[in-house]
């Protein structure tokens, strides 16, 4: 499941990099008022990217809280 996040985690982060390449050059092309509202796809990348790595985070601190109170269980 970790090496899954992790793919996921980069593939939000490097979708991100894409769309904002491609919104930014079409904008150039054909004008940033047609094209400014694509930067929201940008932003749910992002946000999706942040997401999955807080989500990372937190499930490792709980991983290790189990661990803890496995250990809490066995030692009484």
């Amino acid at each position: 499941m970790n090496t899954y996040n992790t793919i996921m985690r980069f593939f939000w982060l490097t979708a991100a990099i894409l769309i904002f390449i491609v919104v930014t050059v079409m904008g150039f092309m054909d004008g940033f008022s047609k094209w400014v509202f694509y930067y929201l796809f940008v932003l749910t990348s992002l946000g999706m990217y942040f997401l999955k790595t807080w989500m990372m985070k937190r499930f490792v601190n709980h991983q290790s809280y189990l661990e803890e109170q496995k250990q809490k269980k066995l030692k009484n």
